[in-house]
């Protein structure tokens, strides 16, 4: 059977016909799809879910309104088992001799049938058991041509990767090719200069050469100085840690206790004499007059003493709470 033929005259039927909606055709190919997989022999037997989900029909109710029609208009024949564990029979005509044109010598009508009888049915001996029922449910063969289309689509894809991989790699090819000759045309005009110039002018770019390289490590040789002068004075800048004596006398010279003296020497050692906890201390005194500052403060701020509570609020253990308030 030519299918391309019966498609072709499927679809100048629905060209004429004018009941037909997108709903009939989408049924039709639907089914055209389970005829191709039986090889085109009647009947083909199909199942609702399956059919609608190849079909994009989402309502049972115009499913089966759309097969009714088909049927009346003489596109199919539909026989329905009213079974859910058989399949419906549906008959699909050939429409493929209506575009050839009848000879006078083959206007005789043929006794030929359309269609072979299909006396058993595909089952599924995995989906059921013997405890459901004594008949089997039936094997939609739409799913194998469903695997082998997704096949289709992985094999592609991979032909696409290996051929986006193969253009990277020959313009990375390419791109290697050109610095290479680049480099070398460069080499070739420096030793043509070279061998243009004379003995005078080749001295003087040896010259210039040897000028620019002692420049260069001048300028290192210098910045290298100056790195090394920034680090001593940061390192020098950091004076000797005071002793505990020093700090009491100069706390005394200032009129202040050595207890906190006492307390300025165990902080500012035990965070290794950084100021802030991150630089280093340059110098201890200037430390120590914030210090003496600083706690001058704060001595007025902890002898603001709160308010006294309301005396009504404190209560004894003595107290006679039969005593009227």
């Amino acid at each position: 059977m030519n299918y391309i033929k019966h498609l072709t005259g499927f679809f100048e039927k629905v060209a004429i016909d004018k009941t037909l909606n997108p709903t009939h055709v989408s049924l039709y190919i639907a089914l055209f799809q389970f005829w191709n997989c039986n090889r085109f022999k009647n009947p083909i037997s199909i199942s609702r879910d399956e059919v609608m989900r190849i079909s994009k029909i989402s309502s049972k109710a115009t499913y089966h309104k759309c097969l009714k029609n088909l049927h009346s208009l003489g596109y199919i024949n539909y026989e329905p088992s009213y079974n859910p564990f058989k399949g419906s029979h549906v008959y699909l005509f050939n429409f493929s001799d209506d575009l050839k044109p009848i000879q006078k010598s083959e206007r005789k009508p043929k006794i030929e049938p359309l269609f072979e009888q299909v006396d058993e049915q595909a089952l599924n001996k995995s989906c059921t058991s013997d405890e459901t029922s004594s008949e089997q449910a039936l094997v939609p063969s739409i799913n194998y041509i469903n695997n082998t289309n997704n096949l289709n689509i992985e094999n592609v894809s991979n032909l696409n990767k290996q051929a986006k991989n193969f253009e990277e790699i020959k313009n990375f090819q390419l791109k290697n090719e050109n610095l290479k000759e680049e480099k070398s045309s460069a080499k070739k005009e420096k030793e043509e200069m070279l061998e243009t110039l004379d003995d005078a002018n080749r001295q003087m770019l040896q010259t210039f050469a040897n000028s620019n390289e002692n420049q260069i490590k001048n300028s290192w040789q210098k910045s290298s100085a100056k790195k090394e002068e920034k680090e001593f004075v940061v390192t020098s800048s950091i004076v000797e840690k005071p002793k505990l004596e020093e700090i009491k006398s100069y706390f005394q010279e200032n009129n202040f206790p050595e207890l906190e003296a006492q307390k300025f020497f165990n902080y500012f050692s035990s965070n290794g004499w950084l100021v802030g906890g991150k630089t280093p201390m340059v110098d201890w005194q200037a430390a120590a007059q914030n210090w003496i500052l600083n706690s001058i403060n704060f001595k007025d701020n902890t002898t603001n003493s709160p308010p006294n509570r309301a005396k009504h609020l404190n209560t004894g253990t003595d107290k006679d709470y039969s005593e009227p308030l």
